[in-house]
């Protein structure tokens, strides 16, 4: 079994690969969200600087699109604060998804973007 960080890292480097580099036009963008962390201080500033606990991991950024997804691996489930973030964006219209390897990233990329 694959690790979350594992599977996240091969789907942003295929999808920068693939829609990120230098000269696309358009050219799309992922970034992860960092929303996570055991530091106590470091916690208290995220905190105050915009973390959102149950952000997703990626956010992906298209052509007038915008893709909250997250990553988990075969066993994993959302937390509680993770559906209520997929439930905000939702309900604003954006598509939340969650997948679990680079086969099921590509099959929404591809859904979603294309």
């Amino acid at each position: 079994m694959k690790a979350e960080n594992r599977i996240q890292q091969e789907c942003v480097q295929w999808f920068r690969n693939e829609y990120c580099r230098d000269g696309l036009s358009p050219r799309f963008c992922v970034f992860s969200v960092p929303n996570e962390t055991q530091n106590m201080h470091e916690l208290l500033t995220k905190k105050q600087t915009g973390l959102m606990s149950g952000a997703s991991d990626l956010v992906v950024v298209g052509r007038g699109r915008v893709l909250f997804l997250e990553c988990k691996d075969s066993k994993g489930k959302q937390s509680g604060n993770q559906e209520k973030f997929e439930k905000i964006v939702s309900d604003l219209g954006h598509v939340y998804a969650v997948f679990r390897s680079i086969e099921e990233f590509k099959e929404i990329i591809f859904k979603e973007l294309f």
